[in-house]
């Protein structure tokens, strides 16, 4: 018997989501269970991968994962998101408990081909801030209203976040997910994502040390 008894379609009712399906999916750390989302007023699809019992009202090891096809599914090592999403993954393995949402926001929301035009932007001299803004967008336009339905489909109300970004533990707390603990996920810096990091940590705020 599985462990998310929570994940029934009757479980969410929000117009903004549609609960779809759930299904396992062996991975080379754990089988997780895997949950699709519709997201009606988009037409995103969006997933949540679960582990364990998550619905027993404890704070549950959560990493809120925005899609990334470059990073992590090429192996890009342009950014350092690939890397964030695997370590998350063992992490929550190596726990037996936790949750990644997958959210469908290419290149903090701008979409891919977009996001291809700012890397070429970045090729030229730009940094990841600056291509954004000269196409015309916002430095992030990421939306995280949809996690509070994704998580309360499965009962989690609380949890421990992966991330180096403040600014994702603020958008849960302001839609009623208690975040109880911010756990760093410092990964895969190297030659080419340096100074993509250093402007995350200098023009976002993300929490990212230097390296000597």
């Amino acid at each position: 018997m599985h462990s998310d008894i929570h994940a029934l379609p009757v479980t969410t009712t929000s117009t903004d989501l549609v609960y779809t399906a759930t299904c396992d999916l062996p991975m080379p750390w754990a089988t997780f269970r895997l949950h699709a989302f519709a997201e009606p007023a988009t037409g995103k699809e969006h997933l949540l991968l679960s582990l364990g019992d998550v619905g027993d009202g404890e704070p549950v090891l959560a990493r809120v994962h925005s899609e990334c096809l470059t990073g992590d599914a090429l192996f890009s090592q342009r950014c350092d998101c690939g890397a964030q999403l695997e370590s998350a993954l063992r992490a929550i393995a190596h726990e037996g408990r936790g949750v990644v949402l997958y959210l469908r926001q290419e290149g903090r929301g701008i979409g891919l081909l977009n996001k291809i035009r700012a890397y070429a932007l970045q090729d030229g001299g730009a940094d990841t801030v600056e291509a954004n803004q000269q196409l015309g967008f916002a430095a992030d336009l990421r939306s995280y209203a949809l996690c509070r339905p994704m998580l309360e489909h499965l009962g989690v109300r609380q949890v421990r976040l992966m991330t180096n970004n403040p600014r994702k533990v603020d958008a849960l707390q302001q839609i009623g997910i208690e975040v109880v603990e911010r756990i760093p996920l410092i990964v895969n810096r190297n030659p080419f994502n340096t100074a993509y990091l250093d402007t995350k940590a200098a023009k976002l705020g993300h929490m990212i040390p230097d390296v000597e």
